[in-house]
């Protein structure tokens, strides 16, 4: 007698679907950069949070829509509620639209230029970066776009204006794009074969050319993330902390281009995930602390 399959939870379909945890650490970086800009206003940065998450899930969601198939292919992706069919297309349709109208609609409540930013990152995320994943490793230069605007997007939510802060907290967030991104690519590249992406910045895959890439970022991401401190934006203490969290990502990397061995790219990735948030954070607090006018 065969036992009746039991229905995952909804809830925890769509928590997968939009890749919530994922979408959460993406917020956070928006919720420096409006921290950083002295905003303290409970109600926008309620907007920000949940207008944020809604967007980041839309793309998620969206890129698991577009690469459905592809899913089913790669080991790390087959489980997803698509290829399971745990939820159908037109209900991943619903939860996309549904996600992005009110997201958008709770930035705009900040201003425009917070809604179009998030409306940016939607779009060149879903309609650029997802298709060119297949086509050529310039796709991860497309996708840092996206995947910087949050920082960009918090201070602007305080700020209504394009400006050199807001630019600057991209460009760090930027230029960390492409160390993360390529460890990661590195960790899961059989996988990522199996799918027809080809992320490496090198032809060769796990090469040496590639893990010299990766190292040449890392390093300099020393120097920029030093530009808040040099521009008088922050204190000492964000100089010494950028300065031996940088030390420490640039020989992660480094060791990675001794060895070229999964197990360093792997450390290597577990590194920038925690680099970003304490670097955003010692900015904001280093500011507030040193009393540094807005």
């Amino acid at each position: 007698m065969h036992e009746e399959k039991k229905s995952p939870n909804k809830l925890k379909v769509y928590l997968n679907f939009t890749k919530f945890r994922l979408s959460f650490l993406v917020i956070l970086s928006a919720l420096s950069g409006y921290l950083f800009m002295g905003g303290d206003d409970w109600m926008e940065i309620f907007y920000l949070m949940i207008g944020g998450i809604l967007v980041t899930a839309a793309s998620n969601g969206s890129n698991q829509i577009w690469e459905r198939e592809l899913d089913k292919k790669m080991k790390r992706t087959s489980g997803r509620p698509l290829p399971q069919g745990h939820m159908s297309l037109i209900e991943a349709y619903i939860v996309v639209v549904f996600s992005l109208v009110v997201g958008t609609a709770l930035l705009y409540q900040l201003n425009l230029y917070s809604a179009l930013l998030g409306l940016a990152a939607y779009i060149s995320y879903v309609f650029m970066y997802t298709p060119l994943k297949r086509k050529t490793p310039w796709a991860v230069f497309v996708g840092a776009f996206p995947g910087a605007i949050p920082p960009m997007l918090g201070a602007i939510a305080v700020s209504n204006e394009f400006g050199l802060i807001p630019g600057i907290l991209f460009f760090v967030q930027f230029t960390w794009q492409f160390p993360h991104f390529w460890a990661i690519a590195w960790v899961v590249y059989d996988d990522y074969k199996a799918g027809g992406f080809s992320l490496l910045p090198s032809s060769g895959g796990k090469d040496k050319s590639s893990a010299f890439q990766i190292t040449v970022y890392s390093l300099a991401l020393i120097p920029f993330s030093l530009v808040p401190w040099l521009l008088g934006w922050t204190g000492i203490v964000s100089l010494i902390v950028a300065s031996l969290l940088g030390a420490a990502f640039f020989l992660y990397s480094y060791r990675l281009l001794q060895t070229c061995d999964d197990k360093d790219a792997k450390r290597l990735m577990f590194a920038s995930f925690f680099y970003l948030p304490i670097i955003q954070f010692v900015y904001v607090f280093d500011r507030i602390e040193s009393a540094i006018p807005y």
